[in-house]
Parts: structure tokens; C-alpha cells; sequence
């Protein structure tokens, strides 16, 4: 089902850059009490989460996975913990594989269509506390991510309900449109904190030998169908940038996701065209698309530029809530 969300943009905020960057100005990470931990995974790699309140079997939780290249001190992310907290809910940000700020051991990372990863952490959390609803919320690439994981979990998906926010449905379609006209400035700030942790490994890794990349070409990589094609698609088991894309992007298995799950998705997100938006009947009867006709890329600043209001803050706790209560 496809529904006309009711998010109007602050006066004076309605350019879909203004509201991607606007949050950045504002992001406060003070007095935010988080406690963290390592999960050691069969690979020899490692998952770092970051909990908010301490989790408890019975009380609900909801997992974060966060865009490309963010972390804990991404805007958005400490905002919306802090909200679950206050709403009695705990959470949990699980970071992609080098997102932590620490180095991950194995020459592999993470990429839009990695699901492992989540599914691992979903099934420790549902063997720790399994009295505790489950829930999820993806933003951007995370949203990806947990959109695809929910079309392969189907109707066994430990997920009470999942949101996902400006997620890339289609990468394709978002690889050529982030590098036209200023998009081309997020595409330049995003690659260039992917080639660093690529560069950062190669002191313990061979690129060269691995996938037959030096580091100066590493460094000459100027957009992600390059980076993707010579970087994400070998590390990952892919044949090309092609394969990768097709078998990763989460638009081409909405059908399948047979669990509640809200997308949220803003018209005017600079990093994707509205060709990205499925129909109506590509959704599956679980699924909501929620359209929004501004909002930037995880923006949804409404309220006043001097009295901004996260209006996420408020839909995500109002979705997740109904579906808690259902369960009820």
C-alpha cells in the first residue's frame, strides 16, 4: 500500500539539500549515556553494537543499522536512540564491519546487500532475550539492508515490525544520480571514507594480490560504479558492479517481505531519482510506502528553522508502537 505522509518541511527548509544538511548543524551527541560491545563472529571478524539502557528478556528492542559510512555519532542515530529510550524501548546500533572506528581484521566490509551480518545479530538477540519483540529500523543503506533481510526471513521474521528510511532501492539508479550536479559532493565525502578504510587495511591486507588494485588506483577511484565494480563486487563474490547491483538491490524482492514493515521515503532525496519509487504493485499486503514529497535524505526537519522538529522522532515511535501493541 502507497500512503501520502503527512510531513510538511519547516518553513524555509524545503530544499532537499538544506534538509539533508540542516541535521548536521545541530547534532548533539552530549549527555548521551551508551555502552558498548563486541560480538565475535565465526569468520574471525567482529561486530561492534552500541546499546542505549540496558536490555532486559521481556522488554522490547529495536535494532539500528545505520547508512554508509555513519556510525554512532551520524545525526540521526543517537537522536533516535535517546527517543526509544524515552519511550521505553531499548535499542541497539549494530555497525557495519569497520564503522566502528576500529579497523575490521578481514579484507572484506560491508556493502548494500549484506544481510548475514544483521541476521546474525537478530538470532543472538532472539537466543538472549527471548521474551523481548524485536524490532528494527534501517536508515539508508541499513535500510536496504533490512528491507532485503526482511524479503529473505519472509514470514519467519523475528521482527515485530521494520522501518526503513531513504533506503537505495534501486543502486543502480542512485549510482548515476549521486554523481550529477551537488550531489556529486556527498559521492566525493562518502568514497573518500571508503578508500581511506581500504587504504587504512593495506597494511596488513595485499590488495594488489587480493583483487589487483594498488593503492594509487584505490585513490584515483572517482565514482561508486568504479569503486563498486573494482572494489565491492570482487571482495564480496560478485562478478561486477552489475551483478552486484541487481542482486542487492532490495526494490526487486519487496514482494516477498510477508512481516510489518514501513518505508518511509522522501521525493526530493538527492542521492536518488523518483524512478527509484516501486508501484503499488510491487509491495507485498505487509508493506507500507510512506511518499513524501520533501525531505532530503534523512532530513524531515519540520517545525521552524529556528524551532526545528525531527519529525522522524515522532513517526518512528508512533509505527513502532502499533505494532507492539498488536502483539499485545
Amino acid at each position: 500500500m502507497i500512503i501520502e505522509s503527512q510531513f510538511r518541511p519547516a518553513y524555509g527548509l524545503s530544499n532537499p539539500h538544506l534538509q539533508t544538511l540542516f541535521p548536521y548543524l545541530i547534532n548533539d551527541t552530549s549527555n548521551k549515556q551508551f555502552n558498548r560491545q563486541t560480538l565475535e563472529l565465526d569468520d574471525g571478524d567482529f561486530l561492534d553494537l552500541t546499546w542505549s539502557g540496558n536490555p532486559v528478556n521481556g522488554r522490547p528492542i529495536t535494532v539500528i543499522f545505520h547508512g554508509l559510512e555513519s556510525s554512532i555519532d551520524s545525526h540521526y542515530v543517537p537522536r533516535i536512540m535517546q527517543t526509544l529510550l524515552e519511550n521505553g524501548t531499548t535499542s541497539v546500533l549494530m555497525h557495519f564491519r569497520g564503522c566502528s572506528g576500529i579497523p575490521n581484521r578481514l579484507a572484506r566490509s560491508y556493502h548494500s546487500g549484506e544481510t548475514g551480518d544483521a541476521r546474525y545479530l537478530l538470532e543472538w538477540l532472539t537466543a538472549h532475550y527471548p521474551d523481548s519483540l524485536l524490532a528494527a529500523i534501517g536508515y539508508s543503506l541499513g535500510g536496504n539492508v533490512l528491507l532485503k533481510l526482511q524479503s529473505e526471513y519472509g514470514i519467519d521474521s523475528p521482527l515485530q515490525a521494520a522501518i526503513s528510511i531513504c533506503a537505495p532501492l534501486r543502486l543502480d539508479l542512485c549510482a548515476n544520480r549521486i554523481k550529477k550536479g551537488f550531489s556529486r559532493t556527498y559521492q566525493h565525502v562518502l568514497l573518500d571514507g571508503l578508500k581511506q578504510k581500504i587504504l587504512d587495511k593495506s597494511d596488513f591486507i595485499d590488495y594488489q594480490e587480493l583483487i589487483g588494485m594498488s593503492n594509487d588506483e584505490i585513490k584515483r577511484i572517482k565514482t561508486f560504479w568504479e569503486f563498486d565494480d573494482l572494489i565491492t563486487a570482487p571482495l564480496h563474490g560478485f562478478m561486477n558492479v552489475h551483478d552486484y547491483y541487481r542482486r542487492s538491490s532490495s526494490r526487486y524482492f519487496l514482494h516477498a517481505i510477508q512481516k510489518p514493515t514501513l518505508i518511509i521515503h522522501a521525493m526530493d532525496d538527492p542521492f536518488m531519482t523518483t524512478a527509484v519509487v516501486p508501484d503499488e504493485a510491487e509491495l507485498s499486503d505487509a508493506t507500507e510506502l510512506e511518499l513524501c514529497q520533501h525531505g532530503g535524505h534523512i532530513g524531515f526537519i519540520a517545525g521552524s528553522i529556528f524551532n526545528p522538529v525531527f519529525w522522524l522522532q515522532k513517526r518512528i515511535p508512533e509505527y513502532l508502537s502499533s505494532k507492539f501493541h498488536d502483539k499485545k
